[in-house]
């Protein structure tokens, strides 16, 4: 795969994960310092570039999102300084998260990473009709494509037009109907 492609997929994924990570905490009644989000950003595109190169599907997705946040998860409650006018109840309050914190990144990871999952099939599903479209526009023989049958397999036979497939005739003057 390209080098550009291939950034710019593990580009989105780490923004991706990043933003979840930083989104929760500050909903969480956190703050996140910057040099912490860019210690994230790091290890979040250092854990993506190698799984970038082809498509990936939900299987891999969720444990890899749900490790990142985990991952994150300590980075930020390490890098977070606790204010003394700061609640005692609030949901950042150690390393060890508790039972709101682990049921809002729980719901976050599956979510995001389904839509990550299905834009992963989208974007490759367009990129594969593309590859189609493009060989037959320099009419190059399409070897294998995933919407071609086999190279040996003769096509079959249109035994009538698609235009008239599905065409219902009933135009005209009714039938004469025998009494």
């Amino acid at each position: 795969m390209a080098l550009p492609f291939r950034l710019a997929r593990t580009a989105v994924f780490a923004v991706v994960c990043l933003g979840l990570g930083v989104a929760a905490h500050v909903l969480g009644g956190s703050s996140v310092p910057a040099p912490a989000m860019v210690v994230a950003l790091g290890l979040a595109f250092g854990a993506a570039y190698p799984l970038a190169g082809r498509e990936r599907s939900l299987a891999l997705i969720l444990p890899l999102l749900a490790g990142l946040q985990v991952l994150l998860h300590l980075l930020f409650s390490l890098s977070h300084t606790v204010s003394p006018a700061a609640p005692a109840l609030h949901l950042h309050s150690g390393l060890v998260p508790g039972l709101g914190m682990l049921a809002a990144h729980g719901w976050a990871v599956g979510l995001t990473a389904l839509w990550l999952a299905r834009g992963e099939a989208a974007l490759w599903g367009l990129l594969r009709r593309l590859a189609v479209r493009l060989l037959v526009i320099v009419r190059l023989p399409l070897l294998v494509t995933p919407f071609s049958a086999s190279p040996g397999t003769p096509e079959p036979r249109v035994l009538r037009s698609a235009v008239l497939r599905h065409v219902v005739s009933r135009r005209g003057p009714p039938q004469a109907v025998a009494a």
